[in-house]
């Protein structure tokens, strides 16, 4: 894999509003979400230190990852998409509590994060697809690389 920018992958940074009371970032607007794009459900998810979630990617499923929250993230993500101008195309950022971002995603780009910081840390998705769609009677559209001691996706940090 070589280290470079990834066609389709959109990354924003988020606008803190704060205040005495404290802060608010908007997640999303559909004002400026990619034209057809219209998440389906969100979820948050709490990651412990030192914990890798993925590599995975979708066949058809366009996440909007963020990362706005109490700790630190490294990101992997790797363009595995053989008609894509990126193909073979891989990118290390951070995120989190001082670098608040979103990641769209799109189906075929390999994802994962590692949570770097030193204590637990919430990131959040807003995918359009439902989790096992409607009812949760459908197969979840997921290539779990994880789960393949001889991937080439691997977070080593």
């Amino acid at each position: 894999m070589v280290d470079g920018a990834i066609d389709g992958i959109v990354i924003t940074e988020l606008e803190q509003y704060a205040d005495e009371r404290g802060w608010l970032a908007e997640i999303y607007r559909a004002d400026t979400l990619p034209p057809g794009y219209t998440p389906a459900m969100c979820y948050l998810s709490l990651t412990r230190p030192g914990v890798v979630r993925g590599p995975h990617e979708h066949r058809q499923q366009t996440d909007l990852l963020y990362l706005a929250a109490s700790s630190h993230f490294a990101v992997h993500l790797w363009d595995n998409r053989p008609d894509s101008p990126s193909y073979g195309q891989h990118v290390r950022l951070e995120a989190g509590a001082e670098n608040q971002l979103t990641i769209l995603i799109p189906p075929g780009v390999v994802h994962a994060y590692k949570n770097i910081g030193p204590v637990d840390g919430i990131t959040g998705n807003a995918p359009d697809m439902l989790y096992g769609g409607p009812g949760k009677k459908d197969p979840v559209d997921e290539i779990r690389h994880e789960d393949n001691p001889d991937s080439p996706f691997a977070v080593s940090e």
